[in-house]
């Protein structure tokens, strides 16, 4: 029998603990906190709680991802407001959803990025990519959004890694080679609209190159365009980390942030 768990039944567990339908069938989504902060050179973020993976390096797992309970509930309109409000009040260009997974909620997630239709601004959708892969049609609804840059999340480079990372199963990497894939041929533009995120703190370098080999399949420009990602050792992730026995190969003190990184 192999190994793990299903992140596609694991959301729908999710899903019922952190989206409800409000006044007029309007999708609520539970959120942990609305912030700004420096990535992406500026950006106002909202953190949604809930996720369908238990990743072993995760920054939000005592606050955002691995809990269910913690947070509020907000409407599309509600979310925007706030998001809205701290890229006016710090002249930032960029919004985003990030903390847990956001496309769990997925009528509150189309009807946020409706919000923002028009409004100039970029919005980046954070996510594991698990849920688009898994059903075409998401990614032809994301993709009628021309602000929106979609950054899917590898965890790991290959089915093993993931595996390791995540304890979920190993073939669900695929769904996340699968939700770039379906992206692409809803039209974006690989490596601009949306692009792979890498977590490589973890991975041999043959590793690293035999993904981008798997990516270059789907979009040249995807294999190309890759965000590096390593873990950065809070005190809170460390903790997971040594509960969960992994070590990573390189990762960066909180102060020492690489800049390619932020």
């Amino acid at each position: 029998m192999e190994p793990g768990y299903d992140p596609l039944e694991l959301a729908k567990r999710v899903r019922a603990l952190v989206v409800r339908q409000g006044p007029g069938g309007v999708e609520e989504r539970r959120y942990y906190r609305f912030r700004g902060g420096r990535w992406y050179g500026g950006i106002a973020t909202g953190d949604v709680v809930g996720c369908n993976l238990r990743c072993g390096f995760c920054w939000s797992w005592r606050t955002a991802s691995h809990v269910m309970a913690r947070g509020f509930f907000c409407t599309p309109a509600e979310a925007f407001r706030r998001l809205m409000s701290i890229a006016l009040r710090r002249g930032y260009r960029l919004v985003r959803l990030s903390g847990g997974e956001p496309t769990i909620s997925r009528g509150h997630l189309l009807e946020l990025l409706e919000a923002f239709r028009g409004k100039g601004l970029g919005f980046v959708l954070e996510t594991n990519g698990i849920l688009v892969g898994a059903d075409r049609s998401y990614a032809s609804e994301l993709a009628e959004f021309k602000h929106l840059i979609v950054r899917v999340s590898l965890k790991g480079t290959n089915e093993q890694e993931f595996h390791s990372l995540t304890l979920a199963k190993p073939d669900f990497f695929r769904y996340q080679l699968k939700a770039l894939k379906n992206l692409v041929d809803a039209g974006l533009e690989p490596g601009e609209r949306v692009y792979a995120a890498v977590m490589l703190s973890f991975s041999p370098p043959e590793n690293y190159e035999q993904l981008k080999e798997r990516l270059a399949e789907i979009s040249p420009e995807l294999a190309e365009e890759i965000d590096e990602e390593y873990v950065i050792l809070y005190p809170h992730v460390v903790e997971l980390m040594r509960r969960r026995g992994l070590r990573p190969r390189l990762a960066f003190k909180p102060n020492d942030v690489p800049k390619f990184m932020i």
